[in-house]
């Protein structure tokens, strides 16, 4: 695949704070990339020296093969870019702000109000696009943001926090966008919420204190988590302790944890020692001993701990590597 952007020892200070040190990536056409990191980890910093917002202190930049240094207006009217806050003009209605970004863009007549509407459509602001973007709700906002970021049909789209502020019906919609939209382009997503890793990115990166500790596909990441291939029993309270002193004996079993769902389910989690399949023994062992199962599944992993992990410098930080 086609590399849309590259970036190569990207560095940037602000005094004596390093805010991104020697971070390199690519994103290639048909990617979905997850930008993951704490607060004041440098994603916001990093994504505005992509879009050639903020000048780097150091290392360089491509984008669709050429250096943002030499052509930074034709790099621009690549990208689109939906920042944090997607600040707009308070007192313009949706309608009227997008057909200034559409001029701003180059469109023109028949082709601009095409645009318009399809972008509107798009992104469901029929209903306020009469209304001053400064009385919209906080959600049709972010889709005012996020429709000038489409407007021009970029190749590349770079976005942070595109779904914060929206209903669940709201980022379901936006979702099923960025996936409509992946495979023509190259896209970038900083996002706190990790279901949304698993939900359109096609590979993550997790970047802490300014440099980048992690770079894999979603299904990777998850595969760091102790509880990857873990298989979870919800199992009477009354039988629970005795079938986990069962599930303790298989060779296979690392651990048990034990959870309480309510006052007669207890769930026990058997953990896979060394992250290898499980289901096949616990499953044998259950039916050897006719067990009462009422729920029975493989854990796939949890990424809210695997990001824990990478980003303290936990077990795994030190293993991490870039693109």
């Amino acid at each position: 695949m086609e590399n849309l952007i590259e970036v190569s020892d990207l560095r940037k200070q602000f005094g004596n704070l390093v805010a991104v040190d020697g971070v390199s990536m690519t994103v290639r056409r048909g990617e979905v990339l997850g930008f993951l990191g704490p607060n004041g980890a440098g994603k916001s910093t990093t994504m505005k020296m992509i879009t050639g917002f903020l000048a780097p202190t150091g290392g360089t930049i491509r984008i669709c093969g050429r250096a943002l240094a030499d052509d930074p207006l034709g790099a621009k009217a690549r990208i689109g870019y939906l920042p944090e806050g997607a600040p707009a003009y308070s007192e313009m209605t949706p309608g009227a702000f997008l057909d200034f970004i559409a001029d701003v863009r180059g469109l023109r007549g028949q082709a601009k109000t095409a645009r318009i509407r399809e972008v509107i459509a798009k992104i469901h602001l029929e209903g306020v696009v009469e209304q001053t973007i400064e009385t919209l709700s906080k959600g049709f906002k972010r889709r005012v943001g996020l429709a000038q970021a489409i407007l021009h049909a970029p190749e590349i789209l770079i976005m942070d926090e595109p779904t914060d502020g929206l209903d669940p019906n709201q980022k379901h919609e936006v979702r099923t966008l960025i996936r409509e939209m992946a495979p023509t382009k190259g896209i970038i997503i900083s996002t706190h919420i990790l279901e949304e890793v698993d939900a359109v990115c096609t590979r993550a990166v997790i970047i802490a204190k300014g440099r980048l500790l992690f770079t894999g596909s979603p299904a990777e990441l998850e595969a760091r988590s102790r509880y990857h291939n873990a298989v979870t029993l919800g199992v009477p309270s009354a039988q629970a302790e005795a079938m986990a002193d069962s599930l303790r004996g298989l060779a296979a079993v690392a651990a048990v944890e034990r959870t309480e769902r309510d006052a007669d389910t207890t769930r026990l989690t058997a953990l896979a020692r060394d992250g290898s399949p499980l289901f096949a023994d616990v499953q044998r062992l259950a039916q050897a001993h006719s067990w009462p199962v009422r729920e029975m599944f493989v854990e796939s992993g949890h990424l809210d701990e695997v990001f824990r992990s990478i980003t303290t410098g936990a077990a795994g930080a030190s293993e991490g590597h870039r693109t």
